[in-house]
């Protein structure tokens, strides 16, 4: 083993003094190989921030996985169970399954009073919980806390449009806006949600489902459209999802239909969207490692060609054929490592970059540290390909018989 790893570490240093020799020669090679080492590092460190950037908007706009709905109905009339009964039900189950975050998710209209009049507002009652299994991003102010539920004037939080109605009010200012509900209540704004894009978008809200309680006005069974969110870890999901229908359908009498089921992203993933990206540009960097490869595979043959006298005389003095072909192939190795190390170099130093992880990972929460796979694969792709442009000049360096060489 000792005597293996002498020859190997032997044979990496005459092939780096070598490389010295020959540097004018490879450098033109080696850059190809630097250039193509550091996009095909470049496109993995990029699509893991970007497939983070999706993932989060996925997140954002359907849960996290694994989220779980549940609602229950009355077979009879088809309208939804009472809030008071599905809610007892919740939480006989959260206790049950130890289910640590679960939210309401209610639908709740109403109307508030604006300066330039009364409009319609889109409401969504929920719980504090509710904001971590979205990811629910603020522009300003803060989301729910647990005290606001003892709040006496309710909190909301609303969208830009809700805001501007409203004056563009300083939040440390606490904000208030008139709720036509049940009367007349008045609630605080303590956050509001960054702008969607949209250029229609109508005012709208979210609320504490305890607030909404106590101020939604008495409304027919039929309209109610509540349902409750449970966010539980994705291995165990396929299992809990027919235990929570059949405690859930259990815990009514019978007429009533439990409907429980995955509703994230995951639950319908086809695929990864940015594969087809990561194709076109993974293929045009492997195209230029292969320009590299070839060029380094001319240099590499016009090399040994310069040395078979060299590789003659050392023949001649005991050295075997294995040994001048790992001596000869380790020159190719060496010399694209050692550009890929360049290349990793260059890909972190542009991923990591401010302005490039700002740009790509636009709004992303928790951006990702560059990825370690990146790297290997990087320096994997150098390796491979000095084996590949190392493995024709070394069979030829074979080749020579030694009486020729001698005499060359």
């Amino acid at each position: 083993m000792r005597r293996l790893s002498t020859s190997f570490i032997g044979a990496v240093v005459e092939a780096w003094a070598e490389l010295r020799i020959h540097r004018t020669r490879v450098l033109l090679s080696l850059i190809g190989v630097a250039v193509a080492v550091a996009a095909i590092t470049s496109v993995v460190g990029v699509g893991a921030i970007a497939q983070q950037s999706l993932t989060e908007q996925s997140e954002k706009n359907q849960g996290r996985p694994a989220l779980i709905g549940v609602a229950a109905y009355d077979d009879s009339t088809g309208t939804s169970v009472s809030a008071e009964e599905l809610g007892a039900a919740i939480a006989s189950t959260t206790e049950r399954y130890s289910i640590e975050y679960a939210s309401w998710n209610a639908y709740a209209p109403t109307s508030v009073q604006f300066a330039t009049g009364v409009a319609p507002v889109d409401g969504q009652a929920v719980d504090v919980d509710y904001g971590t299994m979205h990811r629910v991003e603020l522009e300003k102010g803060r989301w729910f806390v647990d005290a606001d539920e003892q709040r006496l004037a309710p909190a909301i939080v609303v969208n830009d449009v809700f805001w501007k109605l409203l004056g563009s009010p300083d939040l440390s200012t606490h904000p208030v806006a008139e709720i036509l509900a049940d009367g007349s209540v008045t609630a605080v704004v303590v956050g509001v949600l960054p702008p969607s894009g949209y250029e229609y978008d109508s005012p709208s809200m979210k609320i504490l489902y305890s607030a909404w309680e106590r101020i939604a006005p008495p409304a027919d069974p039929r309209s109610v459209s509540a349902s409750y969110e449970l966010w539980v870890p994705p291995g165990i999901s396929e299992e809990l999802v027919p235990l929570i229908q059949r405690d859930i359908a259990g815990f009514f009498d019978k007429g009533v239909t439990a409907q429980v089921g995955r509703q994230d992203y995951l639950a319908h993933e086809d695929g990864d969207p940015l594969l087809p990206v990561k194709l076109v540009i993974g293929g045009v960097a492997v195209l230029i490692l292969l320009l590299g490869a070839l060029g380094l595979v001319n240099i590499s043959l016009v090399t040994v060609r310069q040395r078979i006298r060299e590789i003659g005389i050392r023949r001649s003095f005991g050295a075997t054929a294995g040994r001048v072909f790992f001596a000869v192939m380790m020159e190719s190795v060496v010399a694209t490592l050692a550009a890929g190390v360049v290349g990793v170099a260059v890909a972190i130093a542009v991923v990591q970059n401010p302005w490039v992880r700002s740009q790509v990972g636009q709004g992303v929460q928790d951006l990702p540290a560059f990825p370690l796979e990146a790297a290997l694969i990087g320096l994997a792709a150098s390796a491979l390909v000095g084996a590949l442009a190392g493995l024709l000049p070394a069979l030829v360096a074979v080749r020579v018989k030694v009486i020729d060489a001698i005499r060359y």
